[in-house]
C-alpha cells in the first residue's frame, strides 16, 4: 500500500525518502502562466544511528530545459533528527511557468557520530493534466 501512495522512492545510507506529487488546480493559473503542485516526502530511517537533517538542495526543471536551484536549512522551517525506526513527513510546494517539469535533490544530514552525509530525494514528475477545450 505504501508503495502506490509514494510513487517515487530512493533509499541511501539506510534512509529512504518517498516522494508522492499532486497538481493542485485550485492553485494554478494557466492563463496567466502558473502551474502549482504540492509533494509528500516522508523520510525514513531503516539504518542504525540516529541522523537530522540540516539542509536541502532542490534541482527544480521546466518544461522548457530551464533549471532553478533551491539550497536551504531543513526542510518547512524544521531540521528534524530521525532515530532508527523512525518516519518524518511534509508537504511543500512548487511553482511552475510551464505545466511539467521535474524536481530531484538531497538532504544533507548530521549521524550521531558527527558524520555528514547526502541522502538523495528521488526525482519526480510535475505534469498537469491535459485539458482539451
Amino acid at each position: 500500500m505504501i508503495a502506490s501512495l509514494f510513487p517515487y522512492v530512493e533509499e541511501t545510507r539506510g534512509f529512504i525518502v518517498r516522494v508522492s506529487v499532486n497538481y493542485l488546480p485550485e492553485q494554478s493559473q494557466p492563463q496567466g502562466g502558473r502551474w502549482f503542485w504540492a509533494y509528500h516526502i516522508r523520510i525514513e530511517n531503516a539504518g542504525e544511528m540516529a541522523a537530522q537533517l540540516l539542509t536541502r538542495r532542490w534541482e527544480i526543471r521546466d518544461a522548457r530545459g530551464a533549471v532553478h536551484i533551491v539550497e536551504g536549512e531543513g526542510v518547512v522551517g524544521e531540521q528534524p533528527v530521525l532515530k532508527p525506526g523512525a518516519a518524518y513527513d511534509y508537504v511543500s510546494g512548487c511553482p511552475l511557468q510551464t505545466p511539467s517539469g521535474s524536481m530531484v535533490g538531497s538532504y544533507q544530514m548530521i549521524g550521531e557520530d558527527g558524520s555528514r552525509f547526502d541522502i538523495a530525494i528521488p526525482r519526480f514528475d510535475l505534469r498537469a493534466p491535459v485539458v482539451n477545450g
